[in-house]
């Protein structure tokens, strides 16, 4: 009851606010033609005393009798035609108040039949109380966050909020509620799994080495952790290393159960890797058997003069083709991975000069590269 008596005070406010100034426009109008009636009089009273007093000479006074008797008749004549403008202006108003009362009487009556007016309000601490199974996602988030607030060492509480964290997309809250996990509840291949996914998530899609060290962790505790085994080989593909990847993900596939949720996800990766080298004018599964086991066979001396000839050739498509940002985040990270600290901060700041420091691609290099631990130079 409260609600339609508030409802309609402020509904009578809001219309007299529209309907007072109609109604005192006429009113208006007929006084202002009256005040200046009388005007003109006292000015043709004030001319005859100046006459009679000999300030003014009579044909002055016949000029300004004049001029003072056009202006009556143009009242006059103002004054005929203002009751067809009387009319007009009355049937306004007459619209404007049908309009200005239509609007209230119209939504309330849409209100009545669409609203919900005697629904209760529910404040949000009813809301967290009500069952489980009655609420939303976001009550059910609301309700966890509220008891952690109140609880944070309650391992198992961080342990259930931080997957549902990386279904809603909330990486950074996703990486502290599994980390809280870990410290609470101790160390798991799932838990490390999870960490390593809203991480690498966290920065774009990028496998970093934080990320890639949660993986192996993982895998550690659990060899056939499918999660993990993905993503690590994901990250070789982000450094170049197709065949590896390639070969990482094809053994994932022949392991995997015929149910698995994971087995779309690695033939999808199989065919994006397969799509690029053939783009790039590569064989489709990287380097063949003869190579890979003619770089096994090379002393460490060798393999890594064979690795920077390969990172400096890459770095030299770049000059070529300066517009791939694949292949920038690449380089970036082999330098880094190779110790290479101010050749990779060197092509940070290069990869940046290409696309303008303020674009998108800007932003995602300087992100990547703070996983690697480096920043963009002057």
């Amino acid at each position: 009851m409260l609600f339609w008596v508030i409802a309609a005070i402020l509904t009578l406010g809001a219309s007299l606010a529209v309907l007072l100034p109609l109604a005192g426009g006429t009113k208006g109008a007929s006084s202002a033609g009256e005040h200046d009636l009388e005007v003109y009089r006292d000015q043709l009273s004030e001319l005859d005393r100046d006459v009679a007093r000999g300030l003014i000479q009579p044909a002055e006074a016949e000029e300004a009798r004049a001029e003072i008797g056009r202006r009556i008749l143009r009242l006059g004549a103002a004054g005929q035609s203002g009751p067809a403008a009387r009319r007009s202006s009355m049937a306004t108003r007459l619209v404007a108040t049908a309009a200005v009362l239509a609007v209230p009487l119209v939504s309330w009556g849409l209100y009545i039949k669409l609203g919900s007016p005697d629904l209760p309000s529910q404040p949000l601490t009813e809301r967290l109380a009500k069952n489980p199974a009655d609420s939303s996602v976001d009550e059910l988030v609301a309700r966890a966050e509220a008891h952690l607030a109140a609880n944070p060492s309650d391992g198992r509480g961080w342990d259930v909020l931080a997957p549902v964290y990386l279904r809603l997309q909330r990486y950074s809250d996703a990486v502290s509620a599994y980390r809280n996990a870990i410290r609470l509840d101790g160390d798991s291949a799932a838990r490390q799994a999870g960490l390593g996914e809203a991480i690498a998530n966290a920065a774009g899609g990028i496998v970093s080495a934080e990320a890639q060290a949660a993986f192996e962790s993982a895998l550690k505790q659990d060899p056939a952790n499918a999660k993990a085994s993905f993503y690590l080989a994901m990250g070789l593909a982000q450094e170049g290393r197709t065949g590896e990847a390639t070969a990482a993900w094809q053994k994932m596939l022949a392991a995997l159960p015929p149910d698995s949720p994971w087995r779309g996800a690695v033939e999808q990766a199989l065919a994006d890797t397969a799509s690029k080298s053939a783009a790039a004018g590569a064989p489709a599964n990287g380097p063949d058997a003869q190579a890979v086991d003619a770089a096994q066979q090379m002393s460490p001396q060798d393999r890594q003069a064979m690795i920077e000839t390969m990172v400096a050739s890459l770095d030299e498509k770049l000059k070529q083709n300066p517009r791939d940002v694949e292949g920038w985040m690449r380089l970036i990270r082999s330098y880094a991975v190779l110790g290479k600290a101010d050749q990779a901060r060197d092509a940070l700041g290069r990869a940046i000069a290409t696309f303008g420091a303020g674009s998108e691609e800007a932003k995602k290099f300087t992100a990547f590269a703070a996983t690697l631990g480096l920043a963009a130079t002057e």
